[in-house]
């Protein structure tokens, strides 16, 4: 599956589940570590750990394969690598404190448009 769709399921399914930020960043042309970043918050650790699980359920539903996962249940920062994409979950404090989107600023925001959403 194209990354790009791959980050179209991820999308959708933090949407579903009441993420908030919603970010997705191209970053082809500055890492080789993946083509997009997906970056989304929380409320708490339950709903962090419930839109980690969801996008785990949607993208394992269309076949692709998880790499891998760092956090646990109660974690304030959930990590799903998926060779292509990589989905960041975070509470709104850990979020702030490590604002990878500051970090990646290099990389292109995908607007919600070019997801479809």
């Amino acid at each position: 599956m194209e990354a790009l769709e791959m980050a179209k399921l991820a999308y959708k399914a933090l949407d579903d589940k009441k993420g908030r930020d919603i970010v997705v960043l191209d970053i082809r042309s500055v890492s080789v570590l993946a083509d997009y970043f997906i970056i989304a918050s929380g409320d708490n650790e339950r709903q962090v750990q419930a839109l980690a699980d969801s996008v785990d359920e949607a993208l394992g539903r269309a076949g692709c394969e998880k790499r891998a996962v760092e956090g646990t249940r109660g974690s304030t920062w959930i990590l799903l690598d998926f060779n292509d994409i990589i989905v960041h979950i975070f509470n709104s404090e850990d979020r702030l404190f490590y604002d990878l989107e500051r970090i990646w600023r290099d990389g292109k925001r995908v607007a919600k448009e070019e997801l479809g959403m």
